[in-house]
């Protein structure tokens, strides 16, 4: 065998064990993902159940809201989407169900910054974070900001 084929060869071989393992990699990551939103799903059918035993109304579920914001002058269309909106009595109330270690925690960051921006697009009395894990809703706001 001539060096340019072995060389050939060894490139072959790297390039077809490098696609094998993107290969599994993507699959596991799918199922994975899968896992994550059947757990979220779940979460959110527990969760209806859970607010209407806190006398909480179901008025929409997958809400979105849209609105504009600029970037650097440009108009820039952008969407939120939260899991409920609910109502108890004459107030009415965006929801966020979290499941898992940190996510339920208000003062974990990513969860903190999604409910301040709920908080700003959403025309709503107030913010609840419902919590799968410990079973409970919780009020969050943000009185610095808003009062």
């Amino acid at each position: 065998m001539e060096p340019t084929w072995t060389l050939v060869a060894v490139l072959a071989c790297v390039v077809a064990v490098l696609a094998l393992l993107l290969w599994v990699r993507g699959g596991r990551d799918g199922r994975v993902s899968r896992a994550r939103q059947r757990r979220a799903e779940r979460g959110e059918r527990q969760a209806e159940r859970l607010l209407r035993r806190e006398g909480f109304r179901v008025e929409e579920r997958q809400a979105s809201v849209h609105w504009t914001m600029e970037v650097d002058g440009e108009p820039a269309e952008v969407e939120a989407r939260a899991d409920l909106l609910v109502r108890r009595g004459r107030r009415r109330y965006v929801a966020e169900v979290k499941t898992g270690d940190r996510a339920p925690d208000p003062c974990f960051p990513r969860t903190r910054r999604q409910l301040l921006e709920y908080a700003l697009v959403y025309d709503v009395d107030g913010v609840l974070l419902v919590d799968m894990e410990a079973g409970e809703v919780i009020e969050v706001s943000f009185p610095d900001l808003f009062d």
